[in-house]
């Protein structure tokens, strides 16, 4: 899954490249509400041993540092886009379940990073009576890179802050733009994303607390293109 990601980026950024010289160019960046759907962590921890506890996460996502998003898209001839896409989303584990782990802290605050490369398509002119606003959806494949931050309760001064790459993540996104003139337009969308997660406890000896993480964004933003 790991090389199927990779694979997803290097080809998104070769179409990128090889697009023809008609494409548009459009960045985007966004801001959100975003929540965290409950999973089951297991694997070992230092101090706790084996451990197989569900958790209750919660995003936080207007608390800093904030949630947010950037996308670089590629738009084909044929309202075919390829992107680049980095959503800065977060997920901290509720009190009971990191005591449950045998944890003080588990938080992956300084973003849960999803990094993706994205297939897109948008339908200009979809609604005649109202032609500057243009539906668009799109799905991609690459990997999660979050910030773990983690203290095991039997571990005394030891910590895990720092940031990590994961495992394979997706995303899916259903979106409405509204051109407000020929470079700028604003946006609103729904993004889902789901991250497996293998995530290293530093102690000793070290420990794996491996999880799926699912999000749900409502996202706000603003796009230029050229």
């Amino acid at each position: 899954m790991k090389r199927l990601a990779k694979t997803a980026i290097a080809a998104s950024v070769a179409a990128m490249i090889a697009a023809p010289a008609a494409a548009e160019m459009e960045l985007s960046l966004y801001l959100g509400v975003q929540s965290v759907q409950d999973s089951t962590a297991s694997g070992t921890v230092p101090g706790a041993g084996a451990v197989s506890q569900s958790v209750d996460w919660e995003g936080k996502p207007l608390e800093n540092p904030f949630y947010y998003g950037a996308r670089a898209t590629w738009w084909t001839a044929n309202n075919l886009g390829f992107s680049v896409e980095l959503t800065h989303a977060k997920a901290y584990a509720d009190a009971a379940s990191q005591a449950a782990l045998g944890l003080n802290r588990l938080e992956l605050s300084d973003g849960h990073n999803i990094i993706t490369a994205n297939v897109m398509k948008r339908w200009p002119g979809a609604f005649p009576k109202t032609p500057k606003f243009t539906p668009y959806v799109g799905a991609g494949l690459g990997f999660a890179m979050p910030h773990v931050d983690a203290q095991p309760t039997a571990g005394g001064a030891v910590r895990t802050f720092g940031y990590e790459v994961t495992g394979p993540a997706a995303r899916g996104i259903a979106g409405l733009k509204y051109d407000l003139n020929q470079d700028w337009a604003l946006f609103g969308e729904y993004q889902v994303t789901w991250s497996d997660n293998d995530l290293t406890i530093d102690g000793t000896p070290a420990g794996k607390l491996s999880t799926e993480i699912v999000t749900h964004a409502v996202n706000f933003g603003v796009s230029y293109s050229f």
